[in-house]
């Protein structure tokens, strides 16, 4: 006799509000602890210093956590002029100080340099591999990781306000492996000053927003309950940035089976037109996710099948 799963059948995202001084991983185990999923993992890491969304995976969802990682995420950040560090955050060590500080117009001037398609080299404390090393871990040892320039992609980046003569807030939109630190030191060194990231919050990854966060300390007062259930979201909820394909019944059973579906039919003629060999949709019969998919030659074949 097969031994039952251990845990509640709990399939869909949480939105957790993660609080600063915790790890990623502190967070998810709180929230394992407090609805005993049988599955659980997390899409995309924020440090100690940050707060905000943190997506929580359960059940089927955890087959999805690398097309989360990859969607459009949003942060709103805080920079300190005038002090750089070695982490390019508020926990590293001052390595460069300055008296310059810039005034609003400069700012403002310098934010579309910074948009779109970039080369961005990363931190020094970053979980980079270099000769199968952390980066963070030579750094820690004293050493010099010497990061190459990636490229990254950041689709906006505009001014909230300027706090005051030391201080400005911004909200960026970017994409996978973009380094906030980063633009933070990047930022002063076009305004001539040197800078850090003083405060990071994130309201969005893929199709998961702050309007749906919960905090922590109300999972675990809700615990296992209904209250706490209803604020898990379908698995294709955080899929918006994938393109949704309406299958069949017939469609998706053929899907779920590990087969491929031709989509050379009239009624996908439309849909034809706006893919490419390669291209990955979230297949869907009704409102129920069937799998993450690849298109190619016309087919779309399983990538990830859910069993929800």
């Amino acid at each position: 006799m097969a031994k039952k799963p251990k845990g509640n059948p709990i399939d869909g995202w949480l939105a957790l509000d993660k609080p600063q001084g915790l790890t990623s991983s502190e967070a998810m185990n709180r929230v394992k602890r407090a609805l005993n999923p049988r599955k659980i993992g997390h899409g995309g890491t924020l440090d100690p210093l940050a707060s905000g969304l943190l997506p929580i995976a359960m059940g089927e969802a955890t087959k999805t956590v690398a097309y989360v990682m990859d969607g459009v995420k949003t942060y709103r950040f805080t920079v300190r002029w005038g002090v750089g560090t070695d982490t390019c955050d508020a926990e590293g060590e001052t390595v460069a100080e300055s008296d310059v500080r810039p005034a609003e117009a400069e700012i403002a001037a310098a934010l579309s340099g910074f948009e779109g398609a970039t080369m961005q080299t990363p931190p020094a404390y970053s979980a980079i591999k270099v000769n199968g090393q952390r980066a963070y871990d030579i750094a820690r040892a004293g050493g010099d990781p010497q990061l190459e320039p990636r490229p990254v992609y950041l689709e906006s980046l505009r001014l909230i306000a300027v706090d005051d003569a030391d201080h400005a807030t911004f909200e960026a939109v970017c994409g996978k492996g973009y380094y906030i630190r980063a633009l933070a030191r990047d930022l002063g060194e076009a305004l001539g000053t040197p800078a850090h990231l003083a405060a990071l919050r994130r309201t969005r990854v893929g199709g998961l927003t702050d309007d749906s966060m919960i905090s922590l300390d109300t999972l675990e007062a809700d615990g296992h309950s209904p209250d706490a259930l209803a604020r898990i979201q379908p698995v294709a909820a955080a899929l918006d940035d994938i393109p949704a394909l309406a299958l069949t019944e017939a469609e998706a059973s053929r899907l779920r089976s590990g087969q491929s579906v031709s989509l050379l039919r009239r009624s996908h003629i439309d849909l034809l037109r706006d893919l490419e060999n390669g291209d990955v949709v979230c297949a869907k019969s009704g409102d129920r996710a069937v799998a993450i998919a690849r298109f190619e030659r016309g087919d779309i074949r399983p990538v990830r099948v859910l069993n929800l």
